[in-house]
């Protein structure tokens, strides 16, 4: 597999074309930002994690029938995927209030859902990310709605998997985004990653943030709960 030109380049990766033109490289980067690029930062080893962490994370799914786009690790910050089309969505699945749900309703961090819930994200960075209604992403000709509904059915499914595995491991999943892409053949894809990044990671016995939010909240020792959840992981894997 040959690597070929940087085609992109966003605030955690970066992607090269390859010599097939089904696949892409992904290379992720130890650079860190939040509040829609507002503060900038480098968390030392993160590149390296989050690649590692999706990759065992989605080929953990792959076995319970979710379609991703990954394909094979080819070292320690790069991994092989599958090309696709990436629906202009970011989807939110809560299962407990925190960040911007608790901010924007004045609820309490911390508290439980009966369910899980999910949100849609409008991808477009000069808006400034916005939730959109479901209704509405038809209409904008982002998804059709059957695609909202198979997305939504994975994003569910996904939330079940995730919780119970980070649950074997002492861990609370609060709440993550997803990102899905859909191949050539039109077929709806797990893309992006899945890490501490993405996810709000709670341990189950404290409530200590081992995620990004101690990067956003300035809680210091950001790589140590990087790689006590990677530890974590590794072991319950």
């Amino acid at each position: 597999m040959q690597k070929l030109e940087q085609i992109y380049e966003g605030k955690a990766k970066r992607v090269y074309r390859t010599d097939d033109e089904s696949l892409l490289i992904v290379d992720y980067k130890d650079d860190a930002t939040a509040f829609n690029g507002q503060k900038k930062g480098t968390i030392r080893g993160k590149g390296v994690i989050n690649n590692q962490m999706s990759n065992r994370l989605m080929q953990r799914l792959e076995r319970e029938g979710i379609p991703t786009h990954y394909v094979r690790e080819l070292s320690e910050r790069e991994t092989l995927v599958r090309r696709v089309e990436i629906v202009p969505l970011e989807v939110i699945v809560r299962n407990i209030a925190a960040g911007s749900f608790s901010k924007r309703y004045g609820v309490e961090e911390g508290r439980p859902f009966e369910t899980p819930t999910v949100e849609f994200s409008y991808k477009n960075d000069d808006l400034g990310d916005p939730l959109i209604d479901a209704t509405h992403i038809p209409v904008l000709g982002l998804a059709t709605a059957e695609e909202i509904g198979q997305i939504r059915a994975y994003a569910l499914r996904i939330d079940e998997l995730l919780r119970a595995f980070w649950a074997e491991c002492g861990v609370t999943l609060v709440d993550f985004k997803m990102e899905f892409g859909k191949l050539a053949d039109g077929s709806i894809v797990l893309a992006d990653e899945i890490s501490p990044d993405t996810c709000r990671l709670w341990d189950s016995s404290t409530g200590e943030k081992l995620d990004k939010d101690r990067f956003r909240r300035d809680l210091g020792g950001i790589e140590e709960a990087y790689a006590e959840i990677m530890r974590r992981l590794e072991e319950h894997l």
